[in-house]
């Protein structure tokens, strides 16, 4: 038990034991002053000022291997739109609030979510490799959450004790901005629960900083009984760059089963060309397009929500363009719902 525990918490949020990698000297260096994401792009003076109102609720934090993929003094383009602050965050929405999906209602121990049958989540680290501006965990208390050893036990003795899991899902912020060497820790002891049968880890770290995809980190995944499935977060085709692709093809050629899940964002990816080239290029990769989420209705967000019906006549334009396992199911989350929602 006790390994379980140093694993998911036994260090400062966003850094390893020992030496730093690649990866977390990445992440250190990582764009974290709105003005300077701005001065970087070279944006007009006005954007600076809106995106320092913007930001003062929810920090600003982007690798600058994802800013040097957006194109240069465009406010439009769609990977900055997802990680620049605006005003917009500051405005009262009715229907948006700060836990859109009912995770605390979810909690079933400190650090440990259930929603749906035969699976639970363990909200590992509140640290993010970016801090996208539509999170529907923007607003979670993390702070509330484990940090000492002991304050562990009761989230793992209910996974060991509870037969009807069969799956574990690492979560946060993002699982992968803990050491390798904290997570083999981790995933050797659940899979010491023989009634598990899968691990599932959601991520946006091969997208944003694929040199996180590093051979310590393919061993842990692969090296127990359990069946590896990586989800990640890709929501337009830009994002997917030479080195991106690199990464997936490693985790695919490693033998995981790659999924990608992507969020209908306004002014984002809510084009049919833009998520034509998405599904594609994910398919190319041999990840498979998992869903298209509406919108989570979090507080800050409501300048990226889309209508649904929109939603629905885009994945209608999809299906009569791409074969069927590339067309990725529209769903939305519904708090005390059984399952998601699938839209169309």
């Amino acid at each position: 038990m006790a390994s379980v525990v140093s694993a998911a918490t036994g260090i400062r949020p966003g850094l390893g034991s020992g030496r730093d990698t690649r990866w977390q000297q990445t992440v250190k260096e990582a764009v974290r002053d709105p003005r300077q994401l701005c001065q970087l792009l070279r944006l007009p003076d006005q954007f600076v000022a809106d995106a320092m109102r913007g930001g003062a609720g929810f920090a600003t934090l982007v690798p600058r291997g994802y800013v040097a993929r957006m194109r240069i003094a465009d406010p439009l383009d769609p990977l900055l739109r997802q990680v620049l602050p605006t005003a917009a965050e500051n405005d009262s929405t009715p229907g948006f609030q700060r836990d859109p999906v009912g995770d605390g209602a979810a909690a079933r121990q400190p650090g440990l979510l259930r929603k749906y049958q035969g699976r639970v989540l363990i909200v590992t680290s509140g640290a993010c490799p970016v801090h996208c501006r539509y999170c529907f965990r923007r607003h979670f208390p993390y702070h509330r959450f484990p940090k000492a050893p002991a304050a562990w036990r009761a989230a793992r003795a209910q996974i060991a004790g509870d037969h009807s899991l069969r799956e574990v899902i690492l979560s946060g912020g993002d699982p992968l901005s803990i050491s390798d060497e904290r997570l083999a820790e981790l995933v050797r002891d659940l899979a010491t629960s023989p009634h598990l049968r899968r691990l599932r880890v959601h991520t946006r770290f091969p997208i944003v900083i694929p040199e996180r995809v590093t051979d310590a980190m393919l061993a842990w995944l692969t090296g127990t009984r359990l069946t590896p499935i990586v989800v990640l977060h890709a929501n337009h085709s830009a994002e997917l760059d030479g080195n991106v692709a690199r990464a997936i093809v490693r985790l695919v050629e490693a033998g995981v089963t790659v999924l990608n899940q992507s969020v209908l964002l306004a002014g984002v990816n809510d084009g049919l060309e833009s998520l034509l080239a998405l599904c594609e290029k994910l398919v190319d990769l041999r990840a498979i397009p998992y869903y298209l989420h509406q919108l989570d209705r979090v507080s800050g967000a409501a300048h990226f929500d889309v209508p649904v019906e929109k939603g629905k006549r885009l994945i209608r334009a999809l299906r009569r363009r791409l074969p069927g396992y590339a067309v990725p199911r529209y769903v939305q989350e519904v708090p005390g719902r059984r399952s998601k929602v699938v839209l169309a």
